[in-house]
């Protein structure tokens, strides 16, 4: 790389002709050498005598992607020496910007001192400092520094940020891509609140590096007191792993970790923890651990299959240690091919069921499930062909095991009259296959049925609806009655074939036209019915709007499939609605219930609200449902079996930057009671955030207790963050 020297005095060469113009004559020059420059000036004079060349006046250096703005420059031929005043600006090629009063560089702008200098980062954070030197061209040096990279005050800009750091000295790497700082403090609105000899972070440039993460510290009731620093590896483009061991007083040292992947066609990852558990309050002192793991892989455009792994060595593991809290774990190895309108899949299953009242003997292990769905393209009238296909085998170690193929072919044709009469005429056929052993019978648990079984379901079918609209100046009025005919034989779900899909059942306005209201396979709704319902709504102009359905369902026999409190139990079902109301966009509530059809006495009642402005908004949801869970025969303790449950909560947006709001859950039933009690406060902006939640549980099963907890976050944007937590009962 040539020196600004031959630049220089290719600038004065093509100068020369025109010294006699005046300060706003300009010069452009452009030396072919291994790094282009470009320079501009307002008007050049040459210092033979003592080798100095003097560029004044909006003057522009250009070389590497590097670009120097000044008032004034100047070249000393004996020294290689530039030097800047007045407005000084440097542009990084990375997109860093350096403000100053005074700049001396040497080695193609590479080296130099800097004084009053300002650095302008790519995310807009600032450092501030006394004076500087810069180094190889990527090695910058801060003398008496402020970092921050929170905005101004736009009223007074001279006053102190949100948070800043300020040290003796700063340094930001553009090689390494790090900012470190030696004799550091951390203030806080100008107040100091932290000290430390040292602090280093990565440069806004990086998106990822190896190294410690913000740690977290806690307390609990189980744990004691608990801190966690992990550290991120980086092992490659696509690939990275992160360590993060928890160290607790209560029960020694959970190690943990994540493992990630991803390849061109592929990914995965892997989590995993183990820990040696403490007997006190009610732990155990065997191993205790866990492991979950995702796999994707695309074996071509149609094609893929994959594996999700969750295993623990115990059912109350993950929520002692805040791992996670679910109820059952679930592995699946799975294939799936999309083509078109049609999809086919290949499943496996193995459940773990973490609840007290969960057997694992009657838990099934799936394998395989497989599932083929046709849709055809349109027919010259419009009519669509559909075909569904399963195969099912479910195994227990104490219970029924069932083998199940199950086939559905379906024949679909919407029509649309002249008058806007909307009708859709289908027909299907159904046929299922069965081999079950140890099947309990229905009014017998103790006796059990093996054998094989079957059954041919025909269905058939026709939906009517009429749209009709007004339109006034101020709104739009629609009203839609529709009547939907379904024609079944009955009693198709005799006790030779086992229900394994169908048992959680409720009938609501989601479902009334449905073909079959039971949620699987298993189960069939048969007996001629009639389904009739009526939907109106008024649009309003401002976005404002209010919706209202009821329908109910006739059935010809009476199907002893449906219990006595699932509102189909007899030829007039219960009647089923929804109402719906949203004036402004300030206020919305919904309304979805079940009333009894003789007395209109509600079975099913659930409300959903929202009121109020984002300076303070309420919202509630409650729910009643009577009893009508089909897992209730075989399950008299099932946890559904009964519900009336209540939320209602409260948020404020009281700035643009402050927030905060409450939330409650409760138990409405016989022995219920609270659930959940939660609160926050948040405060957010461009450089800050800063969050407090609070949390009450009441969950008692084993090892695990009632217990509050308040976690505090801290971060620091550009930083990172602190997460702090505390507990207890």
């Amino acid at each position: 790389m040539k020196r600004w020297g031959l630049f220089v005095w290719a600038i004065v060469a093509a100068a020369l002709n025109t010294w006699s113009l005046h300060a706003a004559a300009q010069s452009r020059v452009a030396v072919q050498t291994n790094a282009p420059v470009l320079f501009k000036a307002d008007q050049l004079r040459n210092e033979q005598k003592i080798g100095l060349i003097v560029a004044t006046g909006n003057v522009e250096f250009s070389q590497e992607g590097r670009t120097l703005l000044a008032d004034s420059v100047s070249y000393n031929q004996r020294t290689d020496t530039v030097t800047a005043s007045g407005n000084v600006s440097l542009l990084e090629p990375t997109g860093e910007v350096i403000f100053a009063d005074h700049v001396e560089l040497t080695g193609n702008m590479r080296n130099g001192v800097i004084e009053n200098m300002r650095v302008r980062l790519t995310d807009n954070s600032r450092i501030a400092a006394v004076g500087g030197q810069r180094t190889g061209g990527r090695r910058t040096e801060f003398r008496k520094g402020v970092y921050s990279p929170c905005k101004l005050c736009e009223k007074d800009p001279t006053s102190a940020p949100i948070w800043q750091v300020k040290a003796y000295k700063i340094t930001h790497d553009q090689e390494t891509k790090d900012v470190t700082y030696r004799d550091a403090y951390l203030e806080f609105y100008g107040i100091p609140v932290m000290y430390t000899p040292f602090l280093s972070h990565p440069d806004p440039t990086v998106e990822r590096r190896t190294g410690f993460l913000v740690p977290t510290y806690g307390s609990s009731s189980c744990l004691g007191t608990t801190v966690s620093t992990p550290y991120y590896i980086d092992l490659g483009h696509n690939m990275d792993a992160t360590l993060a061991p928890l160290v607790t007083t209560g029960e020694g040292i959970v190690g943990a970790g994540e493992f990630r992947h991803r390849l061109s066609d592929s990914e995965y990852k892997l989590q995993a923890s183990i820990t040696h558990g403490s007997p006190d309050d009610g732990g155990s002192d065997e191993l205790r651990g866990h492991l979950k793991g995702n796999l994707r892989h695309d074996f071509n455009r149609t094609w893929r299959g994959g594996a999700d792994i969750h295993l623990a060595t115990d059912d109350t593991y993950l929520r002692r240690y805040n791992f996670e809290s679910p109820d059952t774990l679930e592995n699946r190895l799975f294939t799936e091919g999309f083509r078109g309108r049609n999809y086919a899949s290949a499943n496996a299953y193995y459940f773990k069921g973490l609840r007290s009242t969960d057997d694992e003997g009657n838990t099934p292990i799936v394998f395989p499930k497989l599932d083929f769905n046709y849709v055809g393209e349109p027919a010259r009238h419009g009519g669509i062909w559909k075909l569904d296909a399963n195969v099912l085998a479910l195994t227990r170690t104490d219970g029924a095991d069932t083998r199940r193929l199950s086939g559905k072919t379906k024949w679909e044709l919407p029509y649309i009259s002249r008058l806007g009469e909307v009708y859709r005429v289908f027909a299907s056929l159904q046929t299922d296959a069965y081999w079950v052993n140890d099947l309990p019978e229905s009014d017998a648990p103790s006796n059990t049925i093996s054998g094989v079984t079957g059954r041919v379901f025909p269905q058939a079918g026709v939906e009517w609806r009429l749209p009709l609209a007004r339109r006034e100046d101020r709104f739009t009025q629609i009203v839609e009655p529709m009547v939907g005919v379904i024609l079944a034989p009955s009693g198709q779900n005799h006790d030779r074939i086992p229900n394994e899909d169908s048992l959680s059942f409720e009938f609501d306005d989601t479902n009334l036209f449905s073909e079959n209201r039971f949620g699987g396979i298993d189960r069939v709704e048969g007996g001629p019915r009639i389904n009739y319902g009526l939907n109106s709504g008024v649009f309003g102009l401002n976005n404002g709007f209010s919706s209202f359905f009821i329908g109910q369902s006739f059935r010809l026999d009476d199907d002893s499939d449906f219990g006595e409190d699932t509102g189909l139990d007899e030829h007039f079902s219960d009647i089923v609605g929804r109402v719906e109301i949203s004036p402004t966009r300030y206020v919305n509530a919904l309304y979805r219930f079940r009333l009894d059809k003789d007395s209109f006495s509600p079975r099913r009642n659930e409300v959903q609200a929202t009121v109020g402005v984002d300076a303070l908004r309420f919202n509630v949801n409650y729910l009643s449902i009577d009893q009508q869970n089909l897992s209730d025969i075989l399950d008299p303790e099932d946890e559904f079996r009964d519900r009336e449950e209540i939320t209602f909560g409260f948020s404020s947006q009281v700035t643009d930057r402050w927030r905060f709001g409450a939330n409650t859950r409760r138990d409405l039933t016989s022995g219920g009671g609270s659930l959940r009690h939660g609160a926050f406060l948040n405060y957010e902006d461009d450089c800050f955030d800063f969050r407090v939640d609070y949390s009450r549980t009441f969950t008692r099963d084993r090892d695990i207790q009632p217990s509050d907890t308040i976690l505090f976050r801290i971060v620091f944007k550009t930083l990172g963050e602190v997460t702090t937590s505390t507990g207890a009962n």
